[in-house]
């Protein structure tokens, strides 16, 4: 873990240190989620929040092919029937 000192500005602007947004890959005008855990607060890139997700839902998803490609492989053997 790397800690570092940020500063909080008008409006309640918080400054990031260069080297987390670098780190980060985050740019001006990236979405960021901000999470308040007791008396800790959590910064991360919304695009990792996102991801985390997806890798979770993706044990729920059909292991051999999708859904959309059964259905026209289907819908085509029925053409071909005719």
């Amino acid at each position: 873990m790397t800690i570092a000192k940020g500063k909080i500005v008008e409006g309640g602007r918080v400054i990031l240190p260069a080297a987390f947004r670098k780190s980060l890959n985050l740019a001006k005008g990236d979405t960021v989620l901000i999470e308040l855990d007791g008396d800790e607060l959590r910064i991360r890139p919304a695009r990792s929040a996102l991801r985390r997700l997806q890798n979770k839902l993706r044990a729920y998803a059909p292991k051999e092919g999708r859904v959309s490609d059964e259905l026209i492989a289907e819908r085509r053997r029925e053409a071909d029937s005719e």
